[in-house]
C-alpha cells in the first residue's frame, strides 16, 4: 500500500543524518590528548607506530594492539611532542602540521605552507609559540627562522639569519642548537665538505653566532677549534640544556654518524649564565676519558649531572650497520667533577633517539637491547638502582623516541 507519509519522511530523515554527520565532522574534538608520554614505534616489518601511556614503570604494550599505524609518506620520528599535540613538517607536501592520537588513529588538525624550509632547531618560546630554525631546502646554505602561533598554525615572524654562506670547499651549513637569552639568541653551527654523493666531512671547528633577537641580526661569531659539529637536530635527539644557575651546556658529535671528523674528540661546552661566548677553560673531553668513544645525546638529570650515549667503535664494522648493532652504553657524567659512571643497562642498538625522560628524580631511559628485549629501564638518581619499567613487545624492533607529552 501506498503511503504518503513515510514516503515524505525517508529522504527527510537521509537528509537530517546526513546534516549531523557534517555537523560532527565539522566539530571534530580538537582538546589535547591527556595521556602522559608518548612513543614512536619502528616494527619489525618496517611499519611505525605512534602510542601514548600513562606509566613507564612496568606492564607490556604491543605497538599493533594499541598504537596508531602511521602512514610513513606522511609521518617521520622528527615530531615536535607538545602539551598532547605532535607537530610535522611534510616535506612531501611542504607544510607544517599539527596532530593528536585519537585511539588507533592519528588526526590532522591544522597544517600551514612551509616551503623551502628544512628545520634544523625548535625552541618553544611560549605554550603556543614556537621557534624554528632551519635552511634553504635548495642547497642547504641559507639560515632561516620561522615563528609560529600554533593554536592558531599561523606564521607570526619568518626571514634569513645573516650567518656567512660555505664557501671553498664546504658546501653546506648544519645548525647543532639554538638558545635564547632575553634579547639574544646564541646559534651552533659548523659547515659541511661534500666528499661524494652519500658521504661528507666538516669544518674542524665550533661557531657560535650572537644574534639580537626578535631582530635577528647577527651581533658578533665567537669560534672555537677544540671540537666540532656543536649539537644536533634537536627533533630527532637532545644535545643540549641548562643547568639551574643557567649555564648552557651543549654537546660536539663528530664522530662518524653526524660530523664525520672521527679524529676529533666528542666533547661538552659551556656558555656561563650572562655571557655570549663559548667558556674556553671548559671543556669535558668524552673520546678522552675512560669511554674513549664517540657519543650522541645528552639529556640533563639535574644537579650538574647528565645521561649520555655512548658507542662502542669495537662492536660495529662502520656506519652501514651502526643503527641495527646493539653497541650503546649509557654513562651518567658529573660535569663539575667530570667523573663518569657507566649505567648497568644492556647495550642498545639505533644511532640517534630521544630516548631519556627525566621527572620526579627518575630517568626513563629506552632501551633496544637484541638479547633482552625492548624496555623502558628506570634509574633512581638518588640511590644509583636500575630497574626494568614498561615493555614495549610484538612487533617492536625499535622504540625510535620516547616523550613527555603533558
Amino acid at each position: 500500500m501506498y503511503h504518503p507519509v513515510k514516503t515524505f519522511l525517508l529522504p527527510c530523515l537521509l537528509i537530517l543524518f546526513c546534516c549531523v554527520s557534517c555537523n560532527q565532522n565539522n566539530h571534530q574534538d580538537l582538546s589535547p590528548s591527556k595521556k602522559k608520554y608518548s612513543m614512536y614505534i619502528l616494527g619489525k616489518d618496517g611499519k611505525e607506530y605512534l602510542l601514548e601511556t600513562d606509566s613507564l614503570n612496568s606492564g607490556l604494550v604491543r605497538p599493533e594492539d594499541k598504537g596508531a599505524l602511521l602512514d610513513g609518506d606522511i609521518m617521520d620520528r622528527d615530531i615536535i611532542v607538545h602539551q598532547g599535540y605532535y607537530y610535522h613538517l611534510s616535506r612531501k607536501k611542504a607544510s607544517f602540521e599539527k596532530y593528536k592520537l585519537n585511539g588507533s588513529k592519528l588526526i590532522l588538525l591544522a597544517a600551514m605552507p612551509l616551503k623551502d624550509f628544512s628545520i634544523e632547531n625548535c625552541n618553544w618560546i611560549s605554550n603556543d609559540t614556537l621557534l624554528l630554525t632551519g635552511l634553504n631546502k635548495s642547497d642547504y646554505t641559507q639560515v632561516k627562522y620561522i615563528s609560529v602561533n600554533t593554536a592558531k598554525m599561523q606564521q607570526t615572524a619568518a626571514g634569513d639569519i645573516n650567518i656567512a654562506r660555505p664557501s671553498g670547499k664546504f658546501t653546506s651549513v648544519s645548525i647543532g642548537f639554538v638558545e635564547l637569552r632575553k634579547d639574544k639568541m646564541l646559534l651552533g653551527y659548523t659547515y659541511n665538505e661534500q666528499l661524494s654523493s652519500s658521504n661528507y666531512s666538516t669544518s674542524d671547528t665550533t661557531y657560535v653566532a650572537a644574534i639580537k633577537y626578535p631582530e635577528m641580526q647577527l651581533i658578533k661569531t665567537d669560534k672555537d677549534t677544540r671540537s666540532t659539529s656543536p649539537g644536533g637536530t634537536n627533533t630527532i635527539q637532545s644535545y643540549s640544556f641548562n643547568d639551574e644557575q643557567g649555564n648552557y651546556y651543549f654537546m660536539s658529535c663528530p664522530g662518524i654518524a653526524l660530523g664525520n671528523r672521527p679524529e676529533l674528540p666528542t666533547g661538552i661546552f659551556r656558555i656561563n649564565a650572562g655571557q655570549e661566548t663559548i667558556d674556553k677553560s671548559y671543556f669535558f673531553n668524552i673520546s678522552g676519558s675512560v669511554i674513549q668513544n664517540h657519543a650522541y645525546g645528552i639529556w640533563y638529570l639535574g644537579n650538574h649531572k647528565a645521561i649520555i650515549r655512548s658507542e662502542r667503535k669495537d662492536l660495529f664494522k662502520g656506519l652501514s650497520d651502526h643503527y641495527s648493532t646493539a653497541h650503546f652504553e649509557f654513562y651518567v657524567l658529573d660535569l663539575l667533577k667530570k667523573e663518569i659512571k657507566k649505567l648497568d643497562l644492556p647495550l642498545d642498538k639505533g644511532t640517534r633517539r630521544e630516548c631519556v625522560i627525566v621527572k620526579d628524580n627518575l630517568a626513563y631511559i629506552a632501551v633496544n637491547s637484541t638479547l633482552n628485549g625492548n624496555y623502558i629501564w628506570i634509574y633512581n638518581m638518588s640511590n644509583g638502582t636500575l630497574k626494568k619499567g614498561l615493555q614495549l613487545a610484538g612487533d617492536t624492533d625499535f622504540i625510535l623516541r620516547a616523550d613527555q607529552l603533558n
